[in-house]
């Protein structure tokens, strides 16, 4: 069996190893780990390292996944974020571009020489700087992806800010690349210290660290940083080997890829179980990031991450729900205080309103190629998983909540107070009574 499930559960399963950028649901998983036990796990730098190791299959290096005992499809699996600590020293990033004839349709998931012609070829690192990533056969740099404007950053001993240097600093830390990221022993990505970028110095920034990654495993072998709605749209009618039709993509897919900022220490997030035992997975922790990642990337970042796994029977939905920190809602989503409580009364009183109806926050995923798609996706699954209507959602979104875009160019939040009934209803209203103390 692939997943461990005949062996004996666990309560903390401690995890470091990670895919080669992809995950397959017919590849063994680690543990089990037991209904409502803990995962604790060392995760490696996302995005650009990955991006400029052409072995790695999937843009992304997350964690190999988690079997958790009792999950069964259909199922959800709520994960309790207990903790996340950024252990690397510093980091580089920016926004990116993807030079001619260094891929097979997708540079993210099928880099290849262009003189040797070979696709996901072995690479070595000669020396530092954007030409540094070689092809082990023909020893031509291999650059699927180029940082059109980047910065290297270095974060204080609290991990409380981060502050952008100039071209020697960030030409020392090169040099010892490995060291600076933290790469996990474990990890075989080259680190993007490597490239050294400095186009603007004396930035300083604040941390604010999350998982980019976090979710369990899709039920068809995909690139991790394609199991999204948005990123996922470019599997559809690749060239390369994984390639899938878009009903392949709607089926198998479970949104771990959302880069949503909120997913971080002290938020809870229900995720959908596509096979058995869930594989929970995660990685591409960030230092800090603003809605949309609107430059296509951020402070990617080593870490250590506990995560509290629980089993949540008969979920009704093929993507997440988040419950966020209560500083993390939109203003109007938040939980009413005493004091407005008070006023609604008095309202109802006045106008013979027998109840208020009780309300609590959450946040819905939707994920889609487009912002306009994800939407409407995160609107009907808002709908299915309330049962009601998507015409009640937009208006409960736009009194009591707000849409959010957690990464452009397609996966967001629709956040608001929904009926605390209709929770209950579906086996999450105990989530939100625990995060908002309702």
């Amino acid at each position: 069996m692939p997943d461990g499930s005949h062996k004996t559960a666990r309560r903390s399963v401690v995890v470091s190893e990670f895919t080669n950028s992809v995950l397959d649901p017919a590849a063994p998983m680690l543990g089990p780990v037991e209904n409502g036990g803990t995962i604790i796990a060392n995760t490696a730098p996302g995005c650009w390292g990955p991006m400029i190791t052409p072995r790695l299959r999937g843009g992304h290096e997350v964690t190999t996944p988690v079997f958790v005992e009792g999950a069964e499809v259909g199922d959800g699996v709520a994960i309790r974020i207990r903790d996340i600590t950024v252990t690397s020293i510093a980091t580089a990033s920016g926004h990116d571009s993807s030079p001619a004839g260094f891929c097979l349709g997708d540079p993210y998931v099928a880099a290849r020489c262009p003189v040797c012609d070979t696709v996901w070829p072995e690479t070595h690192v000669d020396g530092i700087g954007q030409d540094a990533v070689k092809c082990d056969k023909c020893g031509n740099p291999v650059k699927p992806f180029e940082i059109v404007h980047g910065y290297t950053v270095t974060f204080d001993d609290t991990r409380a800010v981060g502050l952008t240097l100039p071209k020697a600093a960030a030409e020392t830390i090169a040099h010892e690349a490995d060291h600076y990221s933290a790469l996990p022993d474990k990890s075989r990505q080259h680190s993007i210290l490597t490239f050294a970028p400095s186009d603007m110095p004396g930035t300083l920034v604040r941390m604010r660290p999350f998982l980019g990654q976090l979710g369990t495993c899709p039920s068809m072998a995909m690139p991790d940083s394609h199991n999204a709605g948005d990123f996922g749209a470019f599997l559809v009618g690749a060239p390369h080997a994984y390639a899938i039709t878009a009903e392949q993509l709607a089926e198998h897919k479970t949104d771990g890829h959302m880069d949503i900022d909120a997913v971080r220490a002290g938020a809870i997030l229900v995720a959908p179980v596509k096979v058995p035992g869930a594989g929970v997975y995660m990685g591409d922790m960030h230092a800090g990031q603003g809605d949309g990642e609107i430059a296509g990337h951020t402070m990617d970042v080593a870490g250590s991450v506990t995560l509290q796994v629980e089993v949540v029977k008969n979920y009704p939905l093929d993507g997440p729900v988040l419950f966020p920190l209560a500083e993390d809602l939109p203003p109007l989503a938040r939980p009413f205080s005493e004091a407005e409580m008070a006023k609604g009364r008095r309202l109802a009183a006045r106008w013979g309103v027998d109840e208020i109806e009780p309300l609590a926050p959450i946040s819905v995923i939707g994920t889609a190629a487009n912002l306009n798609a994800a939407i409407d996706n995160g609107l009907a699954r808002a709908a299915k998983l309330l049962g009601m209507t998507v015409a009640e959602v937009r208006n409960r979104a736009t009194v009591n909540g707000a849409i959010e875009i957690g990464r452009a160019p397609g996966v967001i939040q629709v956040t608001f107070l929904a009926p605390l009934a209709r929770l209950d209803a579906v086996g999450l209203g105990d989530y939100a009574r625990e995060q908002y103390g309702l």
